[in-house]
C-alpha cells in the first residue's frame, strides 16, 4: 500500500550542535508528519554558546542540490532559512522561478541567537527584491522586521505599519514575531493576502532554551501548509507547537539550549486569538 505521505523542503544551512538551521526544520516536519528533503546553502560550526565559523556552499552546488530534488520529489511547500549571502538569494530565487515547489515560507534570518549576523546587508536588499515578492509567506521577528520594512518597532502601531509595508513589499502574507525581548506576554501579529489581521497572545516562558525557535514556527507552517490547512490554522497551529516545544524543555548545552521538537501540543497553550491589542 502507497504511503502518500506529504513531501516538504528547508533550504538552508546546518547548524552542528543540532538545535537550529535544517537540523531544526527537519525535526518538526518529522514531528509534524511530513517528509523532509534539504538544500544546504551553508556549513556552519556553531553550539549553544554561539557561533564560531561559518562556510557557504557555491551557488552552482545550491542549484544542482534544487534541480536533484525538482527532478524526482514532489515538493509541496518548503521554507528558506539562513542563506547568507546575495549570490545564494539569487540563485535560490531563480530556482523558484524555474522548478514548482509549491507554497515558499520565507524565513529571514538575520541574527543568530548569540549575536552572530547571518546575512550580509547587501543580501538584505536582494531579499526584498528577488525572495519577497515570490513568497507565500514572511516571518521575521521584530529586529529583522525592521531591517527590512524601515520601520523602528517600539509599539503595536508600529509592528502592524511594518507588516503592512512588508506585505506591500511583495510579500502575500506576513507573520511578524513579538518573542524579542522580556516582556510577560508575547504577541505575534498577523496580516493575510485578504486584509484580516490579528494578533496572536500568549504568556512567556522564562528560559533561556529558545535556540531555534524562528526555524521550528516557519518549518511547522511549511509542514501544515502541505498536509493541507489553511494559512490562519496552519499559523495558529504553529504557534502552539513552537511553545509546547520551549515549554517542555530539555536541557542541551550550557546557554541558548535548542527545544523539544517531540513535544505535544497542551490545550493550554493555545494562542489566544485578539483583532486588536
Amino acid at each position: 500500500m502507497v504511503n502518500d505521505t506529504p513531501q516538504v523542503m528547508t533550504i538552508a544551512g546546518t547548524d552542528s550542535s543540532g538545535g537550529a538551521g535544517m537540523t531544526a526544520d527537519l525535526n518538526t516536519f518529522s514531528a509534524q508528519g511530513v517528509y523532509g528533503a534539504n538544500v544546504v546553502v551553508s556549513v556552519t560550526a556553531q553550539n549553544t554558546l554561539g557561533v564560531q565559523q561559518v562556510q557557504m556552499i557555491t551557488p552552482e552546488m545550491i542549484m544542482a542540490q534544487l534541480k536533484a530534488i525538482a527532478d524526482d520529489l514532489k515538493i509541496i511547500a518548503f521554507k528558506t532559512g539562513m542563506l547568507g549571502n546575495s549570490d545564494t538569494v539569487k540563485i535560490v530565487a531563480e530556482a523558484i522561478k524555474q522548478f514548482d515547489f509549491g507554497e515558499f515560507i520565507l524565513d529571514p534570518v538575520m541574527i543568530a541567537k548569540g549575536g552572530a549576523q547571518l546575512l550580509s546587508e547587501e543580501a538584505v536588499e536582494s531579499v526584498r527584491m528577488n525572495l519577497m515578492p515570490l513568497a507565500t509567506l514572511i516571518t521575521p521577528n521584530i529586529p529583522e522586521a525592521e531591517v527590512i520594512s524601515g520601520i523602528t518597532i517600539r509599539t503595536a502601531k508600529d509592528i502592524q505599519l511594518a507588516a503592512k509595508k512588508m506585505k506591500d513589499m511583495g510579500t502575500k502574507n506576513v507573520l511578524l514575531k513579538g518573542g524579542h525581548g522580556d516582556n510577560p506576554i508575547v504577541q505575534d501579529y498577523v496580516l493575510l493576502a485578504n486584509g484580516t489581521h490579528f494578533w496572536l497572545k500568549t504568556t512567556r516562558c522564562q528560559t533561556e532554551r529558545t535556540h531555534g525557535t524562528g526555524d521550528t514556527i516557519s518549518a511547522a507552517v511549511t509542514a501544515k501548509l502541505a498536509m493541507g490547512l489553511d494559512l490562519k490554522s496552519a499559523i495558529i497551529e504553529s504557534k502552539a507547537y513552537v511553545d509546547a516545544t520551549i515549554r517542555d524543555g530539555i536541557e542541551v548545552g550550557h546557554k541558548y539550549g535548542p527545544l523539544n521538537h517531540l513535544a505535544k501540543v497542551a490545550t493550554e497553550n493555545l494562542p489566544e486569538i485578539l483583532d486588536e491589542i
